[in-house]
This record gives C-alpha cells, sequence and structure tokens, in this order.
C-alpha cells in the first residue's frame, strides 16, 4: 500500500462484528438519507402547492430522488450486504450496472473498460469498494475509468481517477492497511476500512498512487502471490 506522502503507520485496528455491522449500517443510511429527505420534501409541496409550476418541480424532485435512491441502495447491496448470498461469484456485468447508477452524475463519469466475467463475490464487492474510493480522490469531479486483467482468481483491477486537484485523502492507504488515525474507527472512515478487509478476504493487495500530482490517481489490486 503506497502513495508518494503515505503518513506513518498507526497501530493495526480489529474491530468486533456488532460495531462492524453497525457502522456499515451507518454509512449505508448516509449514502441514501438525503434522497429519500428529497422525496419527503417533494411530497410536502405536493401536498400543500396548488401552483402547477410547483408541482411539476416537486413532481420532478420526487422522480430524480427515488431514482437516486434506487441506486445507492443497490449498489450498497453489492458493495457492502450479502447479494446473491447462495452463490459464491458475482457478474462484473452487475457491478458495471450498480457503480454507474451511483456514480454517474453532471461532475462525474464513469468508463467501465472491464470485460463480463464471473469472479468470486469478495473480488466484485472489492472493486466496489475501491471505485468508491476513487470517487474521494477527485472532490470536484472527473472521470473514473476501471479496468481489469487476467480471469478467475488471477483477475487484477486498474481504477484511474482523473479530474482537477486530485488527491489521496488523508488516512485512507492506511485505513485501507488496516491502521486508523487515533487507533480508531467511526462511521466517517468505515468505507476505505472495510475496503482493506475485503481485500484481505479476497486475497489482494492494494495500492493507490498519484502518478500525475493533483490530476491523476490510480488504484490497484493485485492478486497475493501464494
Amino acid at each position: 500500500m503506497s502513495t508518494s506522502d503515505a503518513s506513518p503507520p498507526s497501530q493495526i485496528i480489529t474491530l468486533d462484528g456488532l460495531d462492524l455491522a453497525a457502522l456499515i449500517a451507518s454509512r449505508v443510511c448516509h449514502d441514501v438519507i438525503s434522497p429519500v429527505g428529497a422525496i419527503v420534501n417533494g411530497l410536502e409541496i405536493l401536498e400543500d402547492e396548488k401552483d402547477e409550476g410547483m408541482r411539476g418541480f416537486a413532481f420532478d424532485l420526487i422522480k430524480k430522488s427515488a431514482a437516486q435512491a434506487s441506486a445507492r441502495l443497490q449498489f450498497c447491496r453489492i458493495a457492502f450486504g450479502a447479494a446473491g448470498s447462495a452463490a459464491a461469484v458475482l457478474d462484473l456485468g452487475d457491478a458495471e450496472q450498480v457503480a454507474r447508477g451511483f456514480i454517474e452524475d453532471q461532475k462525474t463519469k464513469l468508463v467501465w473498460e472491464a470485460n463480463r466475467q464471473l469472479l468470486l463475490k469478495n473480488k466484485v464487492k472489492l472493486l466496489l469498494n475501491l471505485v468508491l474510493v476513487a470517487t474521494t480522490t477527485i472532490p470536484r469531479g472527473g472521470v473514473i475509468a476501471v479496468s481489469a486483467e487476467g480471469e478467475g482468481d488471477a483477475t487484477a483491477f486498474r481504477i484511474v481517477a482523473t479530474g482537477p486537484t486530485a488527491r489521496v485523502p488523508a488516512n485512507v492507504v492506511d485505513l485501507i492497511a488496516g491502521r486508523a488515525p487515533e487507533d480508531r474507527v467511526d462511521a466517517h472512515v468505515i468505507q476505505p476500512f472495510y475496503a482493506g478487509l475485503v481485500a484481505k478476504a479476497a486475497n489482494m493487495e492494494v495500492t493507490i498512487e498519484a502518478e500525475v500530482e493533483g490530476e491523476r490517481i490510480v488504484t490497484r489490486a493485485t492478486p497475493v502471490a501464494a
């Protein structure tokens, strides 16, 4: 795990299963509370407003927010949940679909160059979590390009985030490695920490590097040699 300005390592953190579940639940709620709140606001406008222009605005707000909430829940179901728990594999095509619904907006575009194939569930979950980490490296938006090399257990991922003022957020590299600031983990930092747990379960090594300072961040996940 590396960046050009990695901070000194902290203590490796181990979370109790209940604490991990609670923090992940908090993260999922954080992702969906905004569009759900917008739906509630739209319904209140419809209830009180007689002006047709305002009612049309409310309908558009409800429609857009409902689609956003659905996309976020579908993404979280695979990235954090036990989607398809009866099977040990997930389809990269499904991963692309939920990633595109979750990420693409007016600021950020997703370029998916990973061929469709069935992979072990934890590999796909890791990819989605690393895509989510990549969005934090381009706070002003840009392009996230996802590619894969190899097949099956030998599959490696490469995620390139390009945008103005691109940077690796503080502590992200340590969190993926299982280390935490002030030796604690809370809901604000649980996602990269969880990505590290999934990487370990998938037997993958993750690196994050700024290849073009202030413009491009490259994340790689490669199988750990036996």
